[in-house]
């Protein structure tokens, strides 16, 4: 990460600006008895020299807003949701409000809501980043000293803590369960592939079908339900149909499911279905659907409080500074039902 001491200041934007501090403060919370001149003028020098106000510095002076920010991809997908139920109740704990904002995997969404997260002076961020690698992600964290923390997709060299599940084992866990039950061509459905959950679930698929000799097979298509329904429409008519399916989130699995209902598909004596994620109608549909689960309210409290633990450090400057780049990762953990074959041994159509 940069070196913070190489970043513009306030006084170095009102120098360049030709106007006081104070003006640049003013403009920076709202604009309050500077002309529109002088605003638009501040605004091109701010956005020139790339300043961001040190959210940690006001912290240090006592300026807190008691709220802190959380940024996911989606507020409709169950796990994100949960991590957001469970960090709000953590926040309200503390006397801290939540806001927040759904990026739907869009880096420039993303940075777009940073940076009114930021404005809002919130004290402190978790996210769960669209890209790790985005340039706009990266450009804004290294302008930026806020206390902040990563779930589901770690910040690889940011120095940004982060928690996560063990994707790649609990991955491999359904991989070797499959097996054990005697299938052999297990396909592993996903899409999104260049996300850090998916690649990891991809690795831990590939390693259990490699240590048993068996060969590893992905359709990386999935991006929707249509996209789903072909896929396994291929799947179904090749040459080797698969015994099995893997699908690496929930969504990917209810589509899965959706489609082989549709195709009069027998589950699990003609193809047995495993999804990583579990969600609220899993246990109820027929068959009830076998899945790695994570350990949502795990993942939440543990990252609000690493980022209680920044905040706290933040104001004691004796405190020893928080671990860069630390992954927490906590396990996951398998829930057997009939869709593998596990709790019913008569299929279901």
């Amino acid at each position: 990460m940069a070196n913070k001491s190489l970043l513009p200041t306030l006084s170095q934007v009102a120098r360049v600006a030709g106007v006081g501090s104070a003006t640049v403060s003013r403009v920076i919370n709202g604009g309050e008895r500077v002309s529109p001149e002088t605003m638009v003028h501040v605004l091109r020098v701010i956005q020139k020299l790339g300043y961001v106000p040190n959210q940690a510095a006001r912290t240090l002076k006592g300026h807190r807003t008691k709220t802190i920010g959380l940024v996911v991809p989606s507020t409709a997908d169950p796990f994100f949701s949960s991590c957001a139920e469970v960090i709000q109740q953590i926040a309200r704990a503390n006397g801290l409000l939540l806001i927040v904002t759904a990026t739907d995997n869009n880096a420039e969404s993303e940075v777009d809501s940073l940076n009114a997260l930021i404005r809002q002076r919130v004290d402190g961020m978790i996210i769960v980043p669209s890209n790790a690698r985005s340039p706009g992600l990266c450009g804004l964290l290294e302008r930026t000293n806020m206390p902040m923390v990563a779930i589901d997709r770690p910040i690889r060299n940011s120095g940004i803590p982060s928690v996560v599940a063990d994707n790649a084992k609990g991955a491999q866990t359904a991989t070797e369960h499959l097996i054990e039950h005697g299938y052999e061509r297990i396909v592993c459905l996903t899409g999104e592939s260049n996300l850090y959950t998916i690649r990891e679930r991809m690795n831990g698929y590939r390693k259990a079908m490699e240590a048993a000799n068996l060969n590893p097979v992905f359709d990386l298509s999935v991006k929707d339900y249509k996209s789903t329904e072909l896929a396994i429409k291929n799947l179904l008519h090749g040459s080797k149909a698969p015994d099995a399916i893997f699908a690496t989130k929930n969504q990917t699995t209810i589509y899965a499911f959706e489609a082989l209902l549709k195709f009069n598909v027998a589950m699990p004596r003609t193809v047995a279905l495993f999804g990583f994620d579990d969600f609220e109608l899993a246990s109820t549909v027929r068959p009830s659907i076998s899945v790695i689960a994570q350990p949502v309210e795990e993942i939440g409290r543990r990252a609000a409080e690493l980022l209680f633990a920044q905040l706290e450090d933040s104001r004691n400057e004796e405190s020893a500074p928080a671990p860069k780049n630390q992954i927490i990762k906590v396990k996951t953990h398998l829930i057997p039902r009939s869709s593998c074959g596990c709790s019913d041994p008569l299929s279901y159509r």
